[in-house]
């Protein structure tokens, strides 16, 4: 499943698990020791700001804005957001809020009667803006970049294309991240106000906020310094394949630069644009710790024994991909903007706030996908393979799933199939409870004409992650019959065995308790979510693709819990 204008919020565990190493000089020099080695590992090119206590300590560019004209990134070439976008999205339908002309309890279909009635009258405002409306995503759609990003839709007409299909859930009862949901805001900003989303955009934020270099990015108009899209191939990079910029529309359509971003960030701990109550509603999380356009959670940074609340949001579109990350309690803010496609912004931005707190940080390793990536360009496929296992030993280097699905994916499209299900079979040998992983070389197997094997992996893939709509989808057009999940039943004797607390590291537990015949986790800083059963020993989480299995001895006594999530296996000891 190739995902682009996505997003990952900040990983519960952050940097429990990080290695220790630290310089010795300023943290503003350490940051900036730490980013020329991301950027000498191929793992960065873009712009940099980090904030202390609300004051810029870093703020820089790295490698090349373009690489046709040699051109280099500084702090005002302006980066596509991706999905940062839904955070602006948000602030406007809160602005609406403010001057009565909407509510987020009421249904849609209030503002847009046009919208099927049929789910239109289960959703409400407050269901998209948290992603929990159950509305499918249409950047999951079988073969959607293949078949319909390059083409420029009017944004009601672009709805038509899944507002007739089936929801995925009830709305309110899950989470599932949906561009979907947001797409359809700003359709909703639209109709409320009479003006087109740019237009209000522009009127409601950037004027008064002075945030003259953001604004919704297309292709026509001539825009100074704005970075172009590359993405990785082989030993170098190639310009990113072409979007259309009406289709992320209102999910992930703006640009804007690390010093407007930084603006932004400090008007958000004022009320000049929205009221104290629209502001924290804006940053009160729902399901899975998302709030209106940000994701809002506690989390460990590094030994210290504290949390804190972290603010953040990711964004990715072609050729880009960007992370904000605000800590509205010490006024720490860290943004990253990166015009090379996908990279480590996560692990760049844990190192960071390591930093900041005065934490151990890992130093970075070099990227096993991109090794083979150049091996593959110049030399044969067993001399590639031959090097995985030699690099998968080597401390200085790291496997990265999303990496490696992402160079399986160019292999793919240069028509490399051969090479390309090799890369895929290292990935699922690698994360085999990943479900994303399965969908991936199904989807190479299917192109490749091996149909049979893409059912198995398609089926593999549903079964670890039944909200895998995409897989459903596909299975369905090969005339498979595919099954919802069903829960198992499990005792409330058995549950009882699974009561306690598992350490899954020195800062990080999940805390099980039970209610009569409900099983719930909570991890540490995180809310209670309850846990339901694939059998009596697996149980899943509905509102994180996530399983949690219980370990027991030859005695039958429960003895730890393992965690997958991710692609990753995290065992978790039982503790007294």
């Amino acid at each position: 499943m190739n995902t682009r204008f996505t997003t990952r919020l900040l990983a519960v565990v952050l940097t429990v698990l990080m290695v220790p190493y630290a310089f010795a000089q300023k943290k503003a020099e350490k940051i900036e020791e730490l980013m020329r080695q991301y950027v000498e590992n191929r793992q960065f090119n873009g712009t940099v700001l980090v904030a202390e206590n609300g004051k810029v300590i870093v703020k820089k560019g790295y490698g090349l804005a373009n690489m046709e004209w040699n051109i280099p990134n500084t702090p005002d070439t302006k980066f596509r957001l991706g999905s940062v976008t839904k955070q602006f999205t948000a602030f406007l339908i809160m602005q609406l809020v403010d001057q009565g002309k909407l509510k987020v309890s009421e249904k849609i279909t209030t503002y847009l009667p046009d919208y099927p009635k049929a789910t239109g009258d289960k959703i409400t405002v407050h269901h998209l803006l948290t992603h929990t409306s159950g509305i499918p995503n249409y950047t999951n759609f079988p073969r959607f970049f293949e078949t319909m990003s390059r083409d420029p839709y009017a944004p009601e007409a672009f709805v038509k294309k899944f507002s007739d299909l089936p929801l995925d859930f009830e709305p309110g009862s899950k989470f599932s991240y949906s561009n979907s949901g947001y797409f359809l805001l700003g359709v909703l900003i639209e109709k409320v106000t009479g003006k087109p989303y740019a237009t209000v955009l522009q009127e409601g934020i950037l004027t008064p906020a002075k945030l003259k270099d953001t604004g919704y990015d297309l292709s026509g108009p001539i825009l100074p310094k704005r970075a172009a899209a590359y993405e990785k191939r082989g030993g170098g990079y190639v310009n990113a394949p072409y979007l259309d910029m009406t289709i992320p529309y209102a999910a992930g359509s703006l640009y804007s630069t690390v010093e407007d971003l930084y603006r932004w960030d400090q008007l958000l701990y004022t009320d000049q644009l929205l009221s104290a109550a629209s502001k924290k509603a804006l940053f009160t999380p729902a399901l899975a710790h998302y709030a209106y356009g940000w994701g809002v959670g506690n989390a460990k940074i590094g030994q210290r024994k504290d949390s804190v609340l972290i603010v953040s949001h990711g964004g990715g579109i072609n050729g880009f991909n960007t992370q904000f990350t605000r800590i509205p309690n010490d006024k720490h803010t860290v943004i990253l903007l990166n015009n090379t496609g996908g990279t480590v912004l996560g692990a760049i931005q844990a190192n960071i706030l390591n930093i900041l707190y005065d934490q151990p940080y890992e130093k970075p390793k070099k990227s096993i996908a991109t090794a083979l990536r150049q091996t593959l360009a110049t030399a044969s496929l067993e001399k590639a393979l031959q090097q995985f296992l030699q690099l998968k030993t080597d401390k200085a280097y790291s496997l990265n799933e999303d990496e490696m699905n992402e160079l399986g994916y160019d292999l793919m499209r240069e028509g490399k199939m051969k090479e390309a299900l090799a890369v895929f079979n290292l990935n699922v040998e690698a994360y085999p409870q990943s479900s994303n992983v399965y969908d991936s070389r199904g989807e190479a197997y299917l192109k490749n004409g091996d149909k049979e094997l893409a059912i198995k992996d398609y089926k593999k893939s549903v079964e670890l992650d039944p909200r895998n709509t995409n897989g459903v989808e596909v299975l369905k057009t090969m005339g498979e019959k595919v099954a919802g999940p069903k829960d198992a039943t499990v005792s409330a004797e058995i549950l009882e065995k699974y009561v306690g607390k598992y350490e899954l590291a020195p800062t990080f537990s999940i805390t099980v308790t039970r209610t009569d015949t409900q099983l719930f986790a909570q991890a540490t800083g995180q809310d209670r979510f309850e846990l339901f059963p694939e059998s009596e020993t697996k149980f899943y989480l509905k509102v994180v693709p996530a399983q949690v299995t219980f370990v027991k001895d030859e005695k039958g006594q429960v003895t730890q819990l393992v965690l997958h999530q991710n692609g990753r296996d995290i065992p978790g000891k039982r503790i007294p």
